[in-house]
Order: structure tokens, then C-alpha cells, then sequence
């Protein structure tokens, strides 16, 4: 009898807890996370969106609230700090992708802090903003803008998608490039700058 007693209430367990992880399959910022990171949090209800001025035009990108609620937290913090303001492009790769959001403009610069990384779901399809990163859970404040469809590996995390704007994508991929220092053809020779980022919530 005790066995079976024992047995009911190990199936009543698994059960509620196979309920909790499907029901519950990303995390949600709560106030007792607020401590974890040095940004605030963002309302994953809510709808962001993020309009970059860029010196070659204006780009729109819809942000991924629901599904990497830490991410773009750090994101959108970090554009209402005018963090971003003034830094450039410092990597462009034509048919693959261009990357920002480095303070140093050469790829070595960060906010002062790194992050985890989130799960997450999609594919580095044109249009696809993700975060750059230097390993695992080493995400801080430089991202990039897929030009085209590209077969990366699943190490990035993909955090919005642009959903206006890719003509000036198009035109920041196809900037006459240099040598990087690490002899990377993929420096512009002319600085292709973020003026600013306005973020919309709703």
C-alpha cells in the first residue's frame, strides 16, 4: 500500500513538472533577476522596436521581446544610454553581414560587462540581428545585421529581425572595405556611423 501511495504521488510530481516546462519553455525577467544584470529589464509583454540612424540611412528592427527578453534588455538599455551614438560599423562583409555596437570601433570593445546567452529559435536569414560575441556567454553590446542568408552555427543569440529599412543595409554591405588588423578584408575605408538608436515601446 505504501508503494503504491509512494508511486501516485511520484507520477502527481513528474507530471506537474513536465506541465511547468512545456508550459514555460523561456525565461521571463522577474524582480528577482533584477540583480543578476547590470541593466534594466525590459516588460516582455510589451512590444520594442529599434530605429537606427545610420550615416547611409535609416534602419528598423523589430525587437524579440518574448523570446530573449534578457537580450534585448541589454539592447535597448544600452540605446537609451545613447551608448551606441557615434559608433560605426566596424565590420562589413558583403553576401554575409555587418557588425556594430563596438565602442572601440575594432572589435575588442564592450560595455564593461558580458551576459549569458539565451535559447532561442531561428535561422541567420537576411535581415536577422544577433549578438556577436567572443564565446559563450560572452554577449555585451556589439551585434550584426545578416545581409544574406548565411549556414552559421547556432553560437549567436538571434534577438530581432529588420523589418524596414534593408536597402540601407544593402548599401552598408557594399562600402569599399580594407584590411582589418587581424587582415580580414572587412574594415570600410569610409566610417559607416550610428548616429543614434530610438527605441518604440508598446
Amino acid at each position: 500500500m505504501f508503494k503504491k501511495i509512494f508511486l501516485y504521488i511520484f507520477i502527481v510530481i513528474a507530471a506537474v513538472s513536465l506541465y511547468v516546462i512545456i508550459t514555460n519553455p523561456q525565461p521571463k525577467p522577474t524582480d528577482s533577476m533584477k540583480d543578476k544584470y547590470p541593466f534594466p529589464l525590459i516588460n516582455s509583454k510589451k512590444k520594442y522596436t529599434a530605429v537606427m540612424e545610420a550615416s547611409e540611412g535609416k534602419i528598423t528592427i523589430q525587437l524579440n521581446a518574448k523570446q530573449t527578453p534578457i537580450t534585448v534588455s541589454n539592447f535597448v538599455s544600452l540605446a537609451k544610454k545613447g551608448f551606441y551614438n557615434k559608433t560605426i560599423f566596424h565590420r562589413v562583409i558583403k553576401g554575409f553581414m555587418i557588425q556594430g555596437g563596438d565602442p572601440n570601433g575594432n572589435g575588442t570593445g564592450g560595455p564593461g560587462y558580458k551576459f549569458d546567452d539565451e535559447p532561442f529559435t531561428g535561422e541567420y536569414t537576411r535581415g536577422t540581428i544577433a549578438m556577436a560575441n567572443a564565446g559563450p556567454n560572452t554577449n555585451g553590446s556589439q551585434f550584426f545585421i545578416m545581409h544574406a542568408d548565411y549556414p552559421l552555427p547556432k553560437n549567436y543569440v538571434i534577438f530581432g529581425k529588420v523589418i524596414g529599412g534593408m536597402e540601407v543595409v544593402d548599401k552598408i554591405a557594399s562600402a569599399e572595405v580594407k584590411p582589418s588588423v587581424s587582415g580580414e578584408n572587412s574594415t570600410p575605408v569610409n566610417p559607416v556611423v550610428i548616429k543614434s538608436i530610438l527605441i518604440e515601446e508598446k
